[in-house]
């Protein structure tokens, strides 16, 4: 076997458990998108397949017969350099190809390519395997917070299952940890995989702060609603105020107001509201108004990353105040791998620390995810900082 172990393992035990997360999903379940954001179960499967098809097997083995000559146009997602594709908007509408020839497709793809890599190996393609794996790590937590917002605005509220477990124990006493002044080296550095958007590592002066050692409760969410944090308009942006106005926001996603208490949808059903875990399925806009109401501020990416020893982290996204933009000497990648990161830099604010639906050991403290400021599907919430 010419192509290392470690790497086949890797990659089929990540096809693997791209589909274990589906496992308990009705075939119903595989085609709704209620939201553009949200893209349908199948559809991340068959990107998935495609993007080793396409970006491996098509371009390498010379003998490869595609699967089918119209999953490139369904399963494509953003990439404009590869082809024409079905618009994300319309990713719902696809009740063909059926979900049992998609897992088809998957077959076809993964056995083709372990076939492919048993006998060929270069940098090059290992790059692109390892690339590959990794992007389908980000779908499988796509895949799951997708799940959730299909399953929890249905209006029977199914539970996923009865183990996944988002609300874990975190530390009760909150202290806020001084970091001192000065200069503060960012960015990924390393022989191992990281995504472009991490280098190139370079310095940054940082003012002294405080940072809190635990992320931002239910409990104390649930204070600034009650002192009606969403009815004061000081606290929001402009364009934050017109958004929780026109689309009614009045709690976190997933909070239910039932007989004066409150309930959250979890992938294992509709609970009561556990106080004491932290915050989450929160806007860039939520985060920042409620840091407003207490007087704090949230973190900068940089000042994130200098403190994240000092503190656990993992269980939610982490909002923060850096807008998402290029290190210094940032260089995409050629051809259509370049369209990964740098396309999106722009109107996106970033956020930092993985979350309970990261896949395991897939980011780094310079692992850089961003979205939309009014995006909280994902396990979004905050950490506070203090200045002097």
């Amino acid at each position: 076997m010419v192509i290392t172990d470690n790497l086949l393992s890797s990659l089929l035990a990540t096809r693997s458990h791209t589909e274990e997360i589906c496992a308990p999903l009705q075939t119903e379940d595989y085609v709704v998108q209620p939201i553009v954001d949200v893209s349908p179960p199948k559809w991340h499967l068959g990107h998935t397949t495609w993007f080793f098809e396409e970006f491996i097997l098509a371009k390498y083995k010379t003998d490869y017969t595609r699967f089918h000559n119209d999953f490139a146009y369904v399963f494509n997602s953003y990439y404009e350099s590869v082809g024409k594709r079905v618009i994300r908007t319309n990713r719902g509408n696809l009740s063909r190809p059926t979900v049992s020839e998609v897992y088809e497709y998957r077959d076809y793809v993964t056995n083709s390519l372990y076939s492919f890599l048993e006998d060929n190996d270069n940098t090059e393609i290992r790059a692109l395997v390892e690339i590959g794996i990794h992007h389908e790590k980000q779908h499988q937590e796509l895949l799951l917070t997708d799940i959730k917002y299909i399953l929890g605005n249905n209006p029977l509220l199914p539970k996923y299952n009865d183990t996944f477990n988002e609300n874990p124990k975190v530390n009760p006493s909150t202290r806020y940890h001084k970091i001192n002044e000065g200069l503060y080296e960012i960015g990924y550095k390393g022989e191992g995989f990281c995504y472009d958007n991490e280098l190139s590592s370079h310095k940054v002066f940082i003012e002294e702060y405080h940072i809190a050692n635990n992320l931002t409760t239910n409990r104390e969410y649930l204070d600034f609603i009650n002192d009606k944090g969403y009815k004061n308009s000081l606290l929001w942006h402009a364009e934050a105020w017109d958004w929780i106005n026109s689309n009614d926001i009045k709690t976190p996603l997933y909070w239910h107001n039932i007989d004066e208490r409150y309930s959250q949808y979890t992938l294992r059903g509709l609970i009561e509201l556990d106080l004491e875990a932290p915050v989450t399925h929160i806007s860039y806009y939520e985060a920042f108004a409620f840091a407003q109401w207490k007087g704090e501020r949230l973190p900068t990416e940089f000042e994130w990353e200098a403190s994240q020893q000092f503190f656990d982290w993992g269980i939610r996204w982490e909002w923060t105040e850096s807008a998402y933009l290029p290190y210094p000497n940032y260089s995409k990648a050629p051809g259509a791998l370049g369209e990964y990161n740098g396309k999106f830099m722009v109107n996106q604010k970033v956020l930092r620390g993985g979350s309970v639906a990261t896949s395991n050991n897939h980011t780094r403290p310079t692992y850089r995810n961003f979205f939309h400021p009014q995006l909280r599907w994902q396990f979004n919430g905050l950490r506070l900082v203090k200045n002097k």
